[in-house]
C-alpha cells in the first residue's frame, strides 16, 4: 500500500525549485554540487509546507527533464533526502516526502509560536499584537453582565446576536453605506467568514482571482478548498492595484470570486484609492465576479494625515457584487475571534443556512464583548491604543532593519501591521530556515504568492518594538550572513537568549 496522500507533478515542482534564487556567489565562495543544491531545495519546500508531507514526487527521469539536469543528479538528490529522513521510497510505489523523526510537521500557514517558545525565539511570523488593556477586561466584564438572558436560550445564533448585527449595520451606515441588520452575519473571525463565502460561491475547481502577493492563510484556505488561484500583480510601491491587469484577468479568466485587501494590504501595506476601488467594482460587476473585500486592517491607519478612501462596498451599497468581510482580530485582539460579513440579504440567508453543516454559530460571550465595545465607545479608545502600539513598533523596526541590513529595500506603509521587504537578492526561504537557527521566526515571501513567487522577499510585522525590534533585526542580519556563506542542510547556531 502506498504511503503518499497527494502527488507533485514534475512541472509544478520545477517551478517551485526554479523560484529559489540566491545571491550570486562571491569570490572564494564554493557552490554545492548540483545534486546537493537540488536536495536542499526540495528539503526547504517541505520544511515550509509548500510541498506537503506525504506528497509523491515525480519519477527521476520526469524531474530531470523538467529541470534540464541529468537523471544521475536527481537520483543522487533523492538518495541524499532519503538519508536525511526527508524522503521515503518503496519499489513500485515511488518516493514521497517525509520529515525526520522528532521534527515538527511544517506549518502550512502562519501559526503563532507556542507561548513556551517565546523566551528564546522572537516571533515575526504572526501579525498580531497583545490585547489593548484595560479594554479587553472591561469588555469581558460588560459581556458577563449582559449574559444572563442569553443563558436561558439554546445559545445558537447562526446569523449572530441580533444586537451585534444591528450595531455592525449601524456602523456601516455611519460610514455612509446604508445597511440593514439583514445584511450582516457574524462569523468566527475573518477566516470563518471567507471560508463560508468560498464554500457558497466557489466550488472545487472554480477560479479565484487574488492579489499577488496576498495573505498567506487565505491563499492556503482557498487551495485546500480546491480553488484554482489566478494571481494579479500589485502596482509598484504602495500605490494599490494595477487596474489594467485586473481588467484583463476579470475579462479573460472570468473568475467566480476575487479576493482583495484594499486597506493597508497584507503583506505590502498598500492602500487602494477611490478611483481604483470604483474601477474594480465596475470590472467585477461586468465580469459576473463576486468581489470579496477584506476590511480587517481598515481602522489601522498609523499616520495622522492619512485620508481613508471610501469603503469598497460604498461603490456597491446593495451588496450584489461586493461581499465585505470585517474582523475584530487585527484592530482589537486576535484572541477575540469575531468577524462579520456584509452582503445582500439573499447572500446572508444562504450563508446562514449553510452554517447548519459547519459551525452553527459564533460564541455568544465574545459577541457580547464586541457589542459592549461598540456601544460604549470602548472600541474607538482600544483601537487608538492599538494604533499607538503599531506606530511605535513600525518606527522601531524600520530603524533597526535599516541599520542592520542596509541592503534590504522596502517602503514604509502608512497603516496596517506589515512590512514587505526585498532581501537584497537572498532567498527568503533560506532566510526563514536560518532565522529559526538564530532565534527569529520570519515568514518567507513565497508563502504570500502562487507557485513560488516572491522568493526574494520576507514579511516583517510590527509586533515587536524597542530593544526587541533591535534584537530581531540583529538576528535577521545573522541569518543573512549564514545564507550568504552557504550554510544549510544541517547544523545549527544557538540563538542568543532574549526574554521579551
Amino acid at each position: 500500500m502506498a504511503q503518499w496522500t497527494s502527488a507533485m507533478g514534475a512541472a509544478q515542482l520545477a517551478r517551485l525549485l526554479n523560484s529559489q534564487q540566491d545571491r550570486p556567489a562571491g569570490p572564494g565562495t564554493r557552490r554545492p554540487p548540483a545534486y546537493r543544491a537540488l536536495a536542499d531545495g526540495i528539503r526547504l519546500l517541505v520544511l515550509e509546507g509548500r510541498v506537503p508531507v506525504a506528497a509523491r514526487l515525480p519519477a527521476e527521469r520526469e524531474l530531470a527533464l523538467a529541470l534540464s539536469v541529468s537523471r544521475t543528479t536527481v537520483a543522487a538528490a533523492y538518495e541524499a533526502l532519503r538519508a536525511e529522513g526527508f524522503l521515503e521510497s518503496r519499489r513500485g510505489a515511488g518516493s514521497w516526502t517525509a520529515v525526520p523523526a522528532g521534527n515538527p510537521l511544517p506549518a502550512r500557514g502562519l501559526e503563532p509560536l507556542p507561548p513556551e517558545a517565546l523566551g528564546s525565539v522572537i516571533d515575526l511570523g504572526c501579525a498580531a499584537l497583545p490585547a489593548p488593556e484595560p479594554w479587553l477586561t472591561r469588555a469581558v466584564h460588560g459581556a458577563l453582565e449582559e449574559l444572563p438572558p442569553y443563558a436561558h436560550t439554546h445559545g445558537d445564533y447562526p446569523a449572530g446576536l441580533p444586537a451585534l448585527r444591528a450595531m455592525i449595520a449601524e456602523r456601516y451606515t455611519l460610514r455612509g453605506i446604508p445597511t440593514m441588520p439583514e445584511q450582516i452575519m457574524v462569523t468566527t473571525g475573518a477566516m470563518g467568514a471567507i471560508d463560508a463565502i468560498c464554500h457558497l460561491f466557489a466550488g472545487r475547481g472554480e477560479r479565484v482571482a487574488v492579489e499577488s502577493p496576498s495573505y498567506a492563510n487565505i491563499l492556503q484556505l482557498m487551495r485546500e478548498a480546491g480553488a484554482r488561484l489566478v494571481p494579479v500583480a500589485m502596482a509598484e510601491g504602495l500605490t494599490g492595484w494595477d487596474m489594467d491587469r485586473w481588467r484583463q484577468v476579470l475579462r479573460d479568466a472570468a473568475p467566480r470570486l476575487a479576493y482583495v485587501v484594499a486597506d493597508f494590504h497584507n503583506p505590502t501595506g498598500a492602500l487602494a484609492d477611490d478611483d481604483q476601488r470604483r474601477q474594480l467594482v465596475d470590472a467585477a460587476r461586468s465580469a459576473g465576479t463576486v468581489l470579496v473585500a477584506d476590511e480587517t486592517m481598515t481602522e489601522l491607519w498609523l499616520d495622522d494625515d492619512v485620508e481613508m478612501p471610501r469603503p469598497v462596498c460604498g461603490f456597491d451599497p446593495a451588496g450584489s457584487t461586493v461581499v465585505t468581510v470585517g474582523s475584530a482580530s487585527k484592530a482589537f485582539w486576535a484572541g477575540m475571534r469575531i468577524g462579520w460579513v456584509r452582503a445582500a440579504p439573499d447572500v446572508i440567508r444562504s450563508l446562514v443556512s449553510a452554517r447548519a453543516y459547519a459551525d452553527l454559530g459564533t460564541p455568544v460571550l465574545e459577541q457580547l464583548a464586541v457589542n459592549w465595545l461598540f456601544s460604549t465607545g470602548g472600541w474607538e479608545q482600544a483601537v487608538d491604543i492599538r494604533r499607538g502600539q503599531a506606530r511605535e513598533n513600525r518606527d522601531a523596526l524600520v530603524a533597526a532593519v535599516r541599520r542592520e541590513l542596509p541592503g534590504w529595500e522596502f517602503e514604509v506603509p502608512r497603516g496596517g501591521l506589515t512590512l514587505w521587504v526585498r532581501t537584497g537578492g537572498l532567498s527568503g526561504s533560506r532566510l526563514a530556515e536560518m532565522g529559526e537557527r538564530v532565534g527569529v521566526r520570519v515568514p518567507s515571501g513565497p508563502r504570500f504568492g502562487v507557485d513560488g513567487a516572491f522568493e526574494g522577499y520576507v514579511r516583517l510585522p510590527f509586533t515587536v518594538g524597542g530593544a526587541v525590534a533591535e534584537e530581531a533585526a540583529a538576528r535577521l542580519a545573522a541569518a543573512a550572513r549564514l545564507v550568504e556563506n552557504g550554510v544549510g542542510g544541517g547544523g545549527s547556531e544557538s540563538p542568543r537568549t532574549f526574554v521579551a
